[in-house]
């Protein structure tokens, strides 16, 4: 991947789209493809875009260049030192943190290089995540006297509380097999064979139900934030309303056909 200056009429993010899989590449390689304005205005347009198509199956966010994501542009920031634009660039970047979640299909993280701050934070909102073995994590604004509060929330949902509170207060780095040992990525490849685990992952949501992996997503993100009763009875409605879909119907009359299922698009 090239690193060289990325004209400026070029998208921010480059959208490929390939049998049900979409990916986004973060497309500002020379400045590691920070979560600016502009880079937050072109996710999110492309998210929308996504979540009102019925063919996407899978997502997969990428990034151009040596580094997945360097977090909040700095200085754009500093550019502007006013408390209610600070409040207005957060709760923008969380928003679209949320969008990731309650998008309807699977989002996976292809991690290469360096993931810092709200880089982090993106890795540990999407829904599944493979890193490159070179790959390392920090969420290091407490190293410029910011305490990364926003990261946090995601990344306190995917690691335990100290290992997550350690990174935030110290702002060091961990490396990629560390991030997976603390549950921040699925799996750890060599960087040659990053492309292949990303198509072993996506090839084998698209080939499941579009129905129960929304039923699936849905579920399973809310039920996390609910009491473990509240938690069990939302569960069941799922799974009674996943029931009444052909494709369960198809799914296990095939199993006890001993076929193999025909799922609808």
């Amino acid at each position: 991947m090239s690193s060289t200056a990325t004209p400026a009429d070029e998208p921010y993010v480059q959208l490929e789209r390939a049998d049900g899989v979409c990916t986004l590449w973060l497309n500002r390689p020379r400045q590691f493809n920070p979560l600016s304005e502009a880079m937050m205005g072109a996710l999110e347009e492309a998210l929308a875009d996504i979540a009102a198509d019925s063919s996407i199956r899978c997502v997969v966010i990428a990034a151009r260049g040596k580094a997945f994501c360097a977090g909040h542009d700095l200085r754009e920031m500093r550019s502007q030192y006013r408390k209610d634009y600070y409040q207005t660039l957060f709760a923008r970047c969380a928003a679209l943190m949320q969008s990731i979640v309650a998008l309807p299909v699977p989002v996976i993280a292809r991690v290469h290089g360096v993931a810092t701050a709200a880089g982090c934070q993106l890795v540990a909102t999407c829904d599944l995540a493979v890193a490159a073995e070179e790959a390392r994590f920090a969420v290091s604004g407490i190293n410029v006297g910011l305490f990364c509060a926003t990261p946090s929330v995601a990344l306190s949902r995917n690691v335990g509380a100290k290992n997550a509170f350690d990174m935030l207060v110290t702002g060091r780095f961990i490396d990629a097999p560390m991030a997976q040992d603390w549950g921040l990525v699925n799996r750890v490849v060599p960087a040659g064979q990053l492309d292949a685990a990303i198509a072993e992952y996506t090839s084998s949501i698209c080939a499941k139900s579009p129905a129960a992996i929304r039923h699936g997503k849905a579920m399973f993100q809310r039920q996390r934030q609910l009491p473990l009763a509240d938690a069990y009875a939302l569960a069941a409605e799922s799974m009674a309303c996943n029931m009444m879909e052909d494709d369960a119907a198809e799914g296990i009359d095939a199993f006890l056909e001993k076929r193999k299922p025909v799922f609808r698009n």
